[in-house]
């Protein structure tokens, strides 16, 4: 049929054996292990995604057991650098496009003059089709022509996700204390948190509440030892200088003298 005729089987000088090309998206085993060493090895912002080197088998070259979001964060920012350094150009190419394409997608601000170029952009993306398998495909891949009109008339994707609604609704499941009543216990923990953020509000400053609590990463500048919740004391002295014990003695010792005097 004269399709695909780099992959077409070879025979070799022998005229027995025959040679089966690679496919431009096959990697070997030491492509695999660069791939999830990528994974492995990131650091990221606290807050930004779970602890993706956790789900990375660098023995067994696998990557599972990830949440959606972080497969989310791996598509935007991840993918594209463990991809550039394994995969031809051909391919890498058009995964970096479709990585760049949900990013633009799941901006904080989009500009409406930039849909347009999205909408002609994912055009040429989606010829992945000639390099691909034709088991690849499914209804998944053609969903991503719909995004830019549905951002055009939804509006910014963040007000269309449901992780805001998961991470409240894993919140309610941690009330959960009763397993005969659980409605009950859902409703009741929910109803004690209420309380106490309103008892809170009127505490005067002194007291430490969930509302005033220093965050676990916080960027304000601490400069009094007593608002610093980790306190190092101070029992070293500089190299070649005299010890706080020696130099209180000293000072006293003259000052004594100067009385004398």
């Amino acid at each position: 049929m004269g399709i695909r005729k780099k992959l077409h089987p070879m025979m070799t000088n022998d005229g027995k054996c025959v040679m089966y090309a690679k496919a431009c998206f096959s990697i070997t085993s030491n492509e695999k292990t660069i791939f999830c060493g990528v994974l492995k090895k990131v650091k990221m912002p606290d807050g930004c995604a779970s602890n993706i080197s956790r789900c990375v088998q660098l023995k067994d070259k696998k990557v599972s057991s990830y949440k959606s979001h972080d497969a989310h964060f791996m598509l935007h920012y991840l993918l594209q650098v463990a991809v550039r350094s394994t995969m031809s150009n051909q391919v890498s190419h058009l995964v970096i496009g479709l990585c760049s394409l949900f990013r633009c997608l799941c901006q904080k601000v989009v500009d409406l003059t930039d849909l347009n170029i999205l909408q002609l952009d994912i055009r040429n993306t989606l010829s992945i089709r000639n390099h691909f398998l034709p088991s690849f495909f499914d209804v998944m891949v053609h969903l991503p022509i719909h995004l830019v009109n549905e951002v055009r008339s939804g509006g910014l994707v963040q007000f269309q996700w449901m992780y805001f609604l998961e991470r409240y609704l894993g919140n309610l499941k941690s009330y959960f204390r009763n397993k005969s009543c659980v409605e009950g216990s859902i409703a009741e923990g929910y109803l004690v948190e209420e309380c106490l953020t309103f008892c809170s509000r009127y505490l005067h400053n002194g007291v430490e509440t969930r509302l005033n609590r220093m965050t676990r990463n916080s960027d304000r500048c601490v400069t009094n030892e007593a608002e610093s919740p980790i306190f190092f004391s101070r029992i070293g002295h500089l190299i070649g200088g005299k010890k706080n014990g020696e130099a209180m003695f000293l000072d006293y010792k003259s000052s004594e003298h100067e009385k004398e005097n």
